[in-house]
């Protein structure tokens, strides 16, 4: 299994708020990582770092044996790295299909004539709610078709490392599965993950591997399944009564 994304004693910053503090982990390819924590531990600012909407003041970030610190956000979606937002920031007035095509603007000319309307069926197949609504306007979506199409427009930049923040934030209990069990596909057709989740159990549930962060650094790291035995992750994020997968 070879490396695809590393965070080495990254230190980030809000103007003068230290956010990260040091921060270390490592996602393999075909992997789906959990990013574990409370409010405030600083998982978002890491997808951000990641993505390049923030710079590290030191450490490094690489992707694929490369050093990405300083680089657009436009050039990390074009070597390879999505982002789904929380909140899902779609177009509202756009119709569903334009937002999907928005997600592969920059892609060239050739792709545009050939691979996307490929990746555009594929989106609808993983999502077929937004075909059957693909020229109605995204705002007119309920929360969780909106979070598909957020999803899909990251989809269709054809992503080797798909960030996920808060993906399930709000939906209702039947929605969620249904978002999660779709992360597990992607995973299964080549799509590496690494998800943040304030749902700890139902991202236990389909990770391979997770972090928990607390105040900015990374404390505790392990498979699901070390996770999930452990005391303190159990008390802070599962509950007593959580059943092991």
């Amino acid at each position: 299994m070879s490396l695809l994304l590393t965070l080495s004693g990254v230190n980030t910053f809000y103007d003068r708020l230290h956010v990260l503090k040091g921060a270390s982990l490592h996602v393999n390819e075909g992997e789906i990582v959990a990013l574990l924590g409370a409010n405030g531990a600083g998982k978002t600012t890491t997808l951000r770092t990641v993505c390049g909407l923030l710079r590290p003041a030191s450490g490094q970030v690489s992707f694929a044996g490369q050093s990405i610190v300083g680089r657009s956000p436009e050039a990390l979606v074009r070597l390879g790295i999505t982002q789904v937002p929380e909140g899902r920031q779609i177009f509202g007035p756009l119709s569903v299909q334009d937002n999907l095509l928005l997600g592969a603007y920059g892609r060239g000319r050739r792709a545009q004539r050939t691979e996307v309307p490929g990746d555009l069926a594929r989106v609808f197949e993983l999502f077929p709610v937004l075909a059957e609504r693909r020229h109605e306007r995204g705002g007119s979506l309920s929360g969780g078709q909106q979070q598909m199409l957020a999803m899909g427009r990251a989809l269709m930049a054809r992503p080797r490392l798909l960030l996920l923040d808060e993906p399930c934030l709000g939906l209702a209990p039947l929605v969620a599965r249904q978002i999660m069990e779709t992360i597990v596909a992607l995973r299964a057709q080549g799509t590496t993950i690494l998800l943040v989740e304030q749902n700890a159990r139902a991202a236990l549930r389909i990770a391979d591997r997770g972090y928990v962060m607390e105040t900015g650094k990374v404390v505790l790291e392990g498979t699901s399944e070390e996770l999930v035995r452990n005391k303190d992750v159990r008390r802070a994020y599962l509950g007593k009564d959580y059943d092991e997968v």
